[in-house]
């Protein structure tokens, strides 16, 4: 006989037991900026190859704007009002990882005195550099391409938009 919720202790046991055999998903949570120009901040790490949005993985339990504001304020010392989502991105496997949901959120537009002293602070930066949204897209993984292409078009107005693997789903 299946517990119920009459008997909490079996009831938490036995959905205790479920949560520990359903999937668990990565889960990363990068950050559009822009500056007055237009241009997108970009973030070049020092554990993989190329430019990045600024974020990271979101930790056991952490909600992903909380994420993608703790690694800014980590890795940039930046403090921002998220201002919205603009990508969720359903990655499949690929090499060693496990799928993963990616998300885009809307940091705004920076400000003169806050572009003024951007800089890595901490040792997973080597550089930050502000970019032409086509020179962005030029420099940015090809895995990441799309999902930037997206995040960028939403931010003129448009809703969320999802993704499977870089492809929008309508």
């Amino acid at each position: 006989m299946r517990p119920t919720p009459a008997d909490p202790e079996a009831w938490n046991a036995y959905l205790a037991e479920g949560n520990a055999t359903q999937a668990r998903k990565r889960v990363s949570a990068d950050v559009l900026l822009r500056d007055e120009q237009g241009r997108v901040l970009l973030v070049k790490p020092t554990y993989k190859p190329g430019w990045d949005l600024p974020g990271g993985m979101a930790e056991a339990n952490e909600a992903p704007d909380d994420a993608a504001r703790r690694e800014l304020k980590e890795e940039l010392g930046l403090d921002v009002t998220l201002r919205g989502l603009l990508v969720v991105d359903w990655v499949p496997p690929h090499g060693p990882w496990d799928d993963q949901l990616a998300f885009i959120f809307d940091g705004g537009v920076l400000a003169p005195d806050q572009v003024a002293v951007l800089r890595p602070h901490d040792g997973e930066l080597a550089e930050a550099r502000l970019f032409l949204p086509d020179e962005a897209v030029d420099v940015l993984r090809e895995r990441l391409r799309n999902r930037f292409r997206v995040a960028i078009a939403t931010c003129t107005g448009s809703s969320p938009s999802y993704l499977h693997d870089g492809g929008t789903i309508v």
